[in-house]
């Protein structure tokens, strides 16, 4: 049975999906101003990976993530950038689509665009409005009346008293409550605006999820997740609209995961300090990255250092090691499943799905070594299906280790090619040259120039390439950084 995290509750909750067999979940996206920065990468593959992992263990899913595409951010950087609202948004959902594959993410059954969505927006605001929940401001602004909803402040454990102590109303607003939050803004001049009933004017952040999720999954679903930073006010806000448009509950379940770092301190560009995702897709493998956030428990803060990062790589070489070689039966370790399933249904510890993994290749190279290929096979194949879940082992495992840009390059490497002696020098260090130095090597073992032969394995170790010598005087090799 798998127990997840509930937000609202506090306490591990059964997954008893409202349609049996069938998961409805909703995860908020990314709002498109810029390119995606390394926090992103976390909530999405936190919620890649829980999708994964539900589809293993027989579910369908449906899986809802949104875009947010109209807002006071798009809206500035459009005007600063001196181009149109619609061609920002649609080149950072394209760079956000490139990164999210660049990290082996799968794609939401459902995409929706806030804008899109207008006419969901507008019934759900005029629903509040007749519930009484809203009421439209002197300004046209249309606001959320917060103490209209009995529960407001259960899931981030806030109290509305202490919230409006310290709460203000700036001058231009037309508050009944300086707690109140707009659901739909009055145009302004030079802005994108749509048709209401309350006049031209945008939806406000917090009602597009409302919308988009209901219209989408339907009024009551089973999971809503996101950052720990949406909690409050997003999510808090989000369940006090939708509860009081449909008079139903809204989520069964939801998920936060946890903050992050960069250095021990909080990411920001004043720090210098600031990650974009294709910022360190330059240095390292998509694998990598995945490797290194799902190392942590999703709900457990997370601090990114290149010293973690080297670890992670470290711990894919072992899995890739592990398999290279091994033949790849039909049937998995069953036992090594079992490990990594009770992790992973204890509220998705991804940490202790990886360390599954782990223990199922140090079976697997016991395996090996003993020439027990049965065995070898089984756990070959364990070691597979659960990287499928993680997003890990896609590879072949010798083009792993072969291909140059699976680490940071220390500078370029060249290899000057003549079949006595080759040369490395500092340009691009190619499969190619790698394989002719070998040939190099093996020529001279063949001569008992054991010198000559010394000479060039440690030129190639000092490159970063790993020989490794086998019988029948056959050699293999690997990148070792």
């Amino acid at each position: 049975m798998i127990r997840i995290h509930n937000s609202l509750t506090g306490k591990k909750e059964a997954l008893q999906p409202i349609e049996a067999g069938h998961v409805r979940m909703y995860v908020c996206g990314i709002t498109v101003y810029d390119y995606c920065h390394i926090g992103h990468a976390r909530s999405q593959l936190v919620f890649d990976v829980v999708l994964r992992y539900l589809r293993w263990r027989g579910y369908r899913v449906t899986y809802v993530r949104n875009i947010t595409d109209i807002d006071d951010k798009i809206i500035r950087r459009a005007e600063e950038n001196g181009e149109a609202v619609d061609a920002l948004t649609d080149r950072f959902i394209n760079a956000m689509h490139e990164d999210f594959d660049a990290l082996g993410m799968e794609r939401p059954t459902e995409e929706p665009r806030a804008t899109g969505h207008m006419d969901e927006i507008i019934a759900m605001v005029e629903a509040l409005i007749e519930k009484g929940h809203a009421y439209v401001g002197s300004n046209r602004d249309v606001y959320y009346r917060v103490s209209s909803f009995e529960d407001y402040g259960r899931l981030s454990g806030k109290r509305l008293d202490d919230l409006r102590a310290g709460a203000r109303i700036e001058v231009e607003e037309a508050k009944e409550d300086p707690l109140d939050f707009a659901l739909w803004k009055a145009a302004k001049p030079g802005e994108p605006a749509w048709d209401s009933p309350w006049g031209p004017g945008r939806p406000g952040w917090h009602i597009e999820c409302s919308a988009m999720s209901t219209s989408a999954l339907g009024n009551h679903f089973d999971i809503h997740g996101g950052g720990m930073d949406l909690k409050f006010p997003h999510h808090e806000n989000e369940i006090a609209q939708s509860c009081g448009a449909t008079h139903e509950p809204f989520v069964n379940i939801w998920m936060h995961n946890g903050f992050l770092q960069v250095q021990d301190e909080k990411m920001s560009k004043s720090l210098g300090n600031f990650l974009t995702i294709r910022d360190i897709l330059k240095q390292h493998r998509g694998e990598v990255v995945r490797y290194f956030i799902l190392s942590r428990h999703y709900r457990r803060p997370l601090n990114y250092s290149q010293e973690d990062i080297v670890n992670s790589r470290a711990g894919l070489d072992r899995l890739y090691t592990a398999l290279r070689g091994a033949p790849v039966a039909e049937q998995p370790d069953e036992s090594s499943l079992d490990d990594f399933r009770k992790a992973m249904d204890d509220d998705f510890n991804t940490a202790g799905g990886l360390a599954a993994m782990q223990d199922c290749a140090s079976a697997l190279n016991k395996a090996k070594s003993s020439a027990d290929e049965p065995a070898a096979a089984a756990f070959a194949r364990a070691l597979l299906d659960m990287g499928q879940v993680i997003g890990v082992l896609r590879e072949d495992p010798d083009g792993w280790f072969k291909r140059a840009d699976r680490h940071t390059a220390p500078a370029s490497l060249e290899i000057k090619t003549h079949p006595a002696s080759i040369e490395v020098t500092a340009a691009s260090l190619s499969d190619e040259g790698i394989e002719q130095k070998i040939a190099a090597r093996n020529q001279a073992r063949a001569n008992k120039d054991w010198a000559e032969a010394d000479k060039i394995r440690d030129e190639l170790a000092d490159a970063g390439i790993v020989l490794e010598d086998a019988g029948a005087g056959e050699t293999t090799w690997r990148r070792s950084r």
